[in-house]
């Protein structure tokens, strides 16, 4: 077995930062340098050192760069940079001057946001003013808001490409989705409690996944909005999150759909009639999830989910069955209307998809 350096480092996760990080560093090295020249040719500052630190914390590397978060956290800075100034007019230069300034900055930056980022934003620029000295009053600020506003303006004139993060955090909700049927559908097939178990886990586990495509959605559609060049992946967003809602749902209902076959496989009982249902239904989930990545497929994964659906009368699929067994069924309705739902369709189309009981 090898056992040298090589065989314990794997480049391939450190190329894949590097490339999504691509676009964000293009931004950043634009706006820093934009904002600093601007300042120092065009304003005469003679080092616009706060130009630049102001634009490069407030894009950052973070996937989450809305116009509205890059404005909050360069008002954060603008916040202690004021304060700073202030402070320096009032009181001068010193250690005390500076703990003050420091104190001022975070209580004023706590009281106004919510968010621990943006007092420490505001103190880290605070700090910079109190520390090194300039050749004018307020000169410091100005500094800040050229590069406030030349961080606003590259996210919108260099835009992050928000489809391919979309899409990547909505394929591992739909992995993850698949993980918990699939435990679902094998419990069922063999009556193995402890595999279903293991599903209801899964299923309960599926929140940061839903939570991380929801924020990348938000992040881009905000982009998209401001941007002239996401105009033609505007509707592609939106779509997308229309999707996002009804597969949020649909987890939800795979939860209660998974607490009644950890409860049916107490008995150790197989039930694959159960099993196949879900796994048909969870079959036309996965349709939807590559309808995401190919629109043209969407028609086939609505197609797949209706054939599905007009079977679901617990009745029908399970007669003669106990109770349980068929409520287990009625359970899975619910669930299907969900990803009817993400196909496109309205609610009372996709409630009249399946029939009435």
């Amino acid at each position: 077995m090898p056992t040298g350096w090589r065989s314990r480092f794997d480049p391939r996760p450190a190329l894949l930062r590097v490339r999504d990080s691509g676009i964000p560093i293009i931004q950043i090295v634009v706006a820093a340098t934009g904002s600093y020249a601007f300042a120092h040719y065009v304003l005469g500052h003679p080092a616009p050192l706060l130009a630049a630190t102001v634009t490069v914390s407030s894009l950052g590397l973070v996937r989450d760069a809305r116009p509205r978060s890059v404005l909050e956290t360069v008002v954060g800075m603008l916040v202690g940079i004021l304060i700073a100034e202030v402070l320096l007019i009032v009181a001068g230069t010193g250690w005390w001057q500076l703990a003050l300034a420091l104190g001022v900055t975070l209580v004023v930056a706590r009281f106004l946001s919510a968010q621990p980022g943006f007092a420490i934003a505001a103190a880290i620029q605070s700090l910079i003013v109190m520390v090194i000295p300039a050749e004018a009053p307020f000169q410091r600020l100005v500094d800040g808001i050229v590069g406030g506003v030349a961080a606003l303006l590259v996210t919108a004139l260099i835009p992050r490409n928000p489809l391919r993060s979309t899409l990547r955090e909505a394929r591992a909700v739909f992995d993850a989705l698949d993980g918990a049927s699939g435990a679902l559908v094998q419990a069922l097939r063999r009556g193995d409690r402890l595999r279903a178990e293991r599903g209801l886990e899964k299923a309960r586990g599926m929140q940061p996944e839903l939570d991380s495509w929801r924020s990348s959605l938000e992040s881009g559609l905000a982009v998209a909005r401001i941007s002239p060049f996401l105009q033609r992946q505007r509707s592609e967003l939106a779509r997308q999150e229309r999707v996002r809602q009804s597969v949020e749902l649909a987890s939800r209902n795979l939860r209660v759909v998974a607490r009644r076959v950890a409860y049916l496989c107490a008995d150790g009982e197989p039930r694959p009639v159960a099993a196949d249902v879900l796994a048909e239904i969870m079959r036309g989930a996965g349709f939807v999830a590559d309808s995401l990545d190919d629109l043209t497929l969407a028609p086939a994964a609505r197609a797949a989910l209706v054939a599905v659906a007009a079977r679901l009368d617990p009745a029908e699929i399970l007669p003669g069955a106990s109770l349980g067994d068929q409520n287990l069924v009625a359970n899975m309705r619910p669930l299907m209307v969900d990803l009817l739902m993400a196909t496109g369709m309205s609610v009372a189309e996709a409630r009249a998809a399946v029939p009435r009981i």
